[in-house]
């Protein structure tokens, strides 16, 4: 059997094990937490710490195909493993480029791929010298994950909040709706994309809130997005799966916000929703399989589980009964031992007629569907 190792245990990657089950595959998990979600899931799991070099080295020694469920990892380990003759998917190259945002950006003006105006900063006195993009958004070069690292800045009164360190200073696109696309690469070059999502972001957190597939968009933006997602994908030059974020405008242009290199939020609907998931599809990509079929089932809705305000510890989940009884409602918990506010916990999908329909349902488990401790 081929050997697989995945660097981070988290629920990504717990997803990827769940799906891997239906494959002949022997699977490794290097994470520096033994109780982290995908611990008990892999054939052989290996405590240590993603990040350095060492570590990496030996862990991607021991099997055949190598790739991430979090962009945080050694990426010179990566390439060195490469030159060995390892497959590493997606490529170290293409990491490299996007698990800092810096690059990531200039990538895309090199590409001519479509985003927000933007200038690099490496210093708050820096960000004061460009008021002209106000109102802007202020990421951070690296570190920033699931909304921390992003600073929206308003005014001039908000420029206190941006951040001291190499970071891109873009301006903030006056947004109708975000979107995402999931595209896969075959290790021959051959592209598919999922059909596009439409995400609604909850402010207080700028966490996924919940989201709809597919997107209500028109014919016109719909031929703009495959268009940009074929072209991105182009340029990675790289086997893999990739999640790309985009927001499109008022006047229905197309700009790309960011990309991820691997499994997503975005892509959980899939596993019930679509023929093949998102992970089936990155584990025929990994052993080199045909691509899946990535065609929609039934239209969905995605809610995220988030640790309520207020509580800290074991989780508790109030109201599971209720969902329970939902017919199309698919109930995932990510196995994390301790909830806090904002935790990502879990996700449901429900399955539906129509956006109206899942809109309801979404506001029905947002209200009955509670992570307390």
């Amino acid at each position: 059997m081929i050997k697989v190792g995945i660097l981070g245990g988290g629920q990504l990657g717990r997803m990827m094990l769940q799906e891997a089950a239906n494959y002949p595959v022997e699977t490794y998990i290097l994470e520096n937490d033994s109780q982290c979600p995908a611990a008990h899931l892999c054939h052989h799991f290996h405590l240590g710490d993603i990040r350095d070099y060492e570590t990496v080295m030996s862990f991607g020694e021991k099997v055949d195909v190598l790739t991430i469920e979090i962009e945080s990892v050694n990426v010179d380990a990566l390439e060195a493993l490469e030159k060995m003759g390892k497959k590493v998917i997606p490529h170290p190259s293409v990491l490299r480029t996007i698990k800092n945002k810096v690059f990531q950006k200039q990538f895309y003006s090199e590409q001519e791929i479509p985003t927000a105006s933007f200038v690099i900063t490496h210093s708050k006195e820096q960000v004061l010298q460009h008021k002209h993009l106000l109102p802007a958004v202020h990421k951070i070069g690296e570190g920033g994950y699931d909304g921390r690292g992003v600073q929206i800045i308003h005014t001039e009164e908000d420029l206190h909040l941006a951040f001291d360190a190499p970071s891109v200073f873009e301006k903030k696109v006056e947004l109708d709706k975000e979107i995402a696309v999931t595209v896969a690469v075959d290790q021959h070059g051959k592209i598919i994309m999922y059909p596009p999502v439409e995400m609604v972001f909850a402010p207080y957190l700028n966490l996924l809130d919940y989201q709809l597939c597919p997107a209500d968009i028109s014919n016109n933006v719909l031929w703009k997005l495959e268009a940009v997602t074929v072209k991105l994908a182009k340029a990675f030059n790289s086997p893999g799966l990739f999640a790309i974020e985009m927001l499109i405008d008022r006047n229905g242009d197309v700009w790309v916000n960011e990309t991820a290199p691997r499994v997503h939020n975005s892509g959980h609907h899939t596993i019930e929703a679509h023929y093949s998931s998102q992970y089936d599809m990155l584990w025929r990509i990994m052993l080199d399989y045909p691509l899946g079929n990535p065609d929609m089932l039934k239209p969905s809705v995605l809610i995220n589980l988030i640790g309520e305000q207020g509580f800290t510890g074991v989780p508790k989940y109030e109201g599971l009964p209720e969902i329970l009884q939902m017919p199309e409602a698919y109930v995932h918990f990510y196995g994390k031992e301790t909830t806090k506010p904002g935790r990502k916990m879990g996700h449901v999908t429900v399955l539906g007629t129509d956006r109206i329909d899942l809109i309801r349902k979404a506001k029905f488990v947002k209200d009955k569907l509670k992570v307390k401790a």
